[in-house]
């Protein structure tokens, strides 16, 4: 019976290696972990006694995890024509890469800012705000790939980049 699920399992998101699994569970982990965070912030704003705080915030965290992983799923839907992928998998790869970068791509760019004199409560926020996303973006690109490569999708990235940029018109800067 078991057997039987992981097949079914696997071929439903055209797994064909072990080592492949390693994307759906860490999906299922990150968003739990995620449903964690925003459910300990959530808790935050209500004050609950202690005995229900724990079960609240147990409650709470498998609840905004399984949104995350619906929605993920909703989207692999809307986005299974747009992008080309070769196996279901691999949407799971390039989502974690996506969350992966912007995470840390917001890590950096406070330590950046204050690195060049630019403090957020200094600085104005209409001068701070639109610096901060302007010296972060070429770094947010580059980590892109970076993550991509190590999550097995840097020719999706890479293409993925080239298209944005030309959008952009900054399409030059992948032209040789």
């Amino acid at each position: 019976m078991y057997i039987c699920r992981v097949k079914k399992f696997k071929e439903n998101w055209e797994i064909t290696q072990n080592w492949q699994l390693i994307h759906p569970i860490l999906g299922v982990i990150l968003s739990m972990g995620f449903g964690y965070l925003i459910a300990s912030r959530i808790q935050g704003i209500f004050e609950f006694n202690n005995p229900a705080k724990i079960l609240v915030l147990i409650g709470l965290s498998i609840l905004i995890g399984y949104a995350i992983i619906k929605l993920s799923l909703f989207f692999f839907k809307k986005l299974k024509n747009k992008w080309t992928v070769n196996a279901r998998w691999e949407f799971i790869a390039i989502f974690i890469a996506f969350a992966v970068t912007g995470s840390t791509a917001g890590k950096l760019s406070d330590p950046l800012m204050e690195f060049i004199g630019l403090d957020r409560e200094e600085t104005s926020g209409w001068a701070y705000w639109p610096l901060r996303l302007f010296l972060i973006f070429p770094i947010y690109q580059v980590i892109l790939l970076i993550f991509g490569w190590i999550f097995g999708q840097y020719k999706f990235f890479y293409d993925f980049e080239k298209k944005m940029l030309a959008r952009m018109g900054l399409g030059f800067l992948f032209k040789k």
